[in-house]
Parts: C-alpha cells; structure tokens; sequence
C-alpha cells in the first residue's frame, strides 16, 4: 500500500496533548466519492483544534490514527495551486458536515483528498504559506465581521484576546477595512503588536474611549462581561470560541436594555473563503503569522502553539 509521511493523533492525551502526537508513515488518503481527488500539500497551517483533537475532544479511539491539520494550499491533479475548503458533508455527523481531521484525514501530510468542489483556485500573487492561513481561522474572522456582525453597518470594533488566530485575523481584517479597532490583551508584547496591525491596544476589562458597533469574541467567560459593557446600542457581540471558559454571567437587563445581538458562529462558506482570498490578494493584506516551519519539524510547530505564546498562525511549509 503506498505510504506518505503525516502528523496524527496516535492516542489521547488530556493532560499532555503533544505525547500523543506522532509524524511518521500512514497510508495514502482514500477517496469517499467519485467527485474526490487528492491535493498535494504544500503548506498547512495549525490550529488550536488540532490540540484538542490531541486531548481526544471530537474523536473516539476508534477513529485512531487520525491525521491532523485543517488547513491547506496545494496542487491539484491536474497541476493547479488550489486552496483547500475544509468542510465535507458528512451524513454520518450529527451535524451533517464535518472539518477535515475529524471524519476525515486531515492536511498535515503529504497529501489529502476532498471533494473537488472543495477546492479553490489560489488568487495569483498569494503564497502558498498566506493561504494556508485562510480556511479556517480567517475564514472564522472574515464571517464573524462580514455575514454574522455586518461589519459595513459599524464603525467602531472590539476584538478580545489579540494574539490568537482568528482574534488576530479580526484585528487584521477589520483595520484594512478602515475600522477603528480596540483589542484587549493581558500581554504588554502582545499590545505593543496589535498597533503594528492598525488597533488601539488596551488591557482586558479597560473602559474603551467609545462604545463599539461590534465585538468579536473568542475568549469566553473571562472577557464577556467586558463585551456587555463595551457594546453599542444595537451592537453585535459574535462567538466563535471559549477558550478561557464557555459559562459566562450574562446581565440581560444590559442585552435587552441596549437591544443587544448575541451571536454564534464558525467557520464560513466556500463563497465567504472565496471572497476572503480576493479580499486579501487585492488588497495586499497578508495572514500575521508567527513563524513558518518545514515539515520536517512540524513537531516544533505543535510545541510553539501549545506554549500560548503565539501572535497569529503557525505555518509548516511542506516544500521547504
């Protein structure tokens, strides 16, 4: 059977996530359909989903060995760079789609195979390594401030929690879109570099010089509160994560007083991916990465995006 180099949870690790990651040999990704093809992988990008697949949050042992990595930018088999939507059908999920990595191997290898209608052309003049960035953290941002948060209706935005994937795409995005942007961070570098990204940094829980139009939240119980507070009347407060608690206190007299939009979302449309691509190749804004890796060390890479102390995507540069 062929075989391919690939990043997989080989067992579940709750309190240690990266012992039980192993890179070493797995067979070639099957094809579940006749419209499937199989993409050769020349960047992917890591997300704090592939450390809780690690923990064994969204698989069962069974499923094991899965390859991990949602995201990818490749070639396709006709020769084409290609970017890869990560969302398959999945009748057999109680949600009738799933990301790939959960059902179905992910891009962490040499190769994957999906749909082909999952497949996007890469906009010319963006690297494989940018795009790698988009289908999942950027896709997250782009959706929460365009179709979920109706960004063109705002003038103002908070994002909590700079640092992190999609809070940090959020800061990206909505700056190059000429928002005023405030972003919240209890790490003083981490403020010092949401300027560089066009945002007014301020410490968590800080009173804003001004109510916003729309807060993007991925924090969860530790920020919430500061949202409620910071929001605009008619404001839209849109979830897309929780990583710092998913029970927050919610003072309802302030959300029906101030008519406020409580909002959840994730991930995004192939068209939504599409129109981010475009968004990005023409305005020159490029994914904030915190370093690029070769395959070869993509141990190394799990390693810096386990340690929390990371500004933007991990990039595994697979033709390094």
């Amino acid at each position: 059977m062929p075989i391919m180099r690939a990043a997989f949870a080989s067992r579940f690790d709750d309190a240690n996530p990266l012992a039980a990651l192993t890179v070493g040999e797995r067979p070639e990704p099957a094809h579940h359909g006749d419209d499937w093809v199989t993409v050769q992988v020349t960047a992917s990008s890591l997300n704090h989903h592939d450390l809780w697949s690690l923990r064994g949050v969204g698989l069962r042992a069974e499923q094991l060995p899965m390859i991990l990595g949602c995201d990818a930018a490749g070639i396709d088999p006709e020769g084409n760079p290609v970017v890869v939507y990560p969302v398959i059908p999945t009748p057999s999920d109680p949600r009738r789609i799933s990301i790939l990595s959960e059902h179905f191997p992910g891009t962490l290898a040499e190769r994957v195979a999906v749909p082909r209608a999952n497949l996007l052309p890469l906009p010319a003049g963006l690297a494989a390594t940018d795009a790698a960035c988009l289908p999942t953290a950027w896709l997250t941002a782009w959706r929460m401030l365009t179709t979920r948060g109706r960004v063109d209706e705002a003038a103002a935005v908070l994002v909590q929690g700079a640092g992190g994937g999609v809070a940090t795409a959020a800061i990206a995005l909505a700056s190059a879109m000429g928002k005023r942007v405030y972003a919240t961070s209890r790490d003083a570098a981490k403020r010092e570099r949401v300027a560089v990204l066009g945002a007014t940094a301020v410490e968590p829980g800080a009173r804003l010089p001004e109510r916003v139009d729309l807060v993007i939240e991925t924090v969860g119980a530790a920020t919430f509160d500061h949202s409620l507070k910071s929001a605009a009347p008619e404001a839209r407060i849109v979830v897309s994560g929780a990583t710092a608690g998913h029970e927050p206190k919610v003072n309802l007299r302030r959300v029906f007083a101030m008519q406020l939009e409580i909002l959840g979302t994730s991930m995004g449309t192939p068209d939504e991916l599409a129109a981010l691509l475009t968004f990005c190749a023409e305005r020159g804004l490029r994914p904030v990465q915190d370093r690029v890796v070769p395959f070869t060390a993509v141990e190394e890479a799990f390693v810096r995006l386990h340690s929390g102390d990371v500004f933007g995507k991990v990039v595994v540069d697979h033709a390094a």
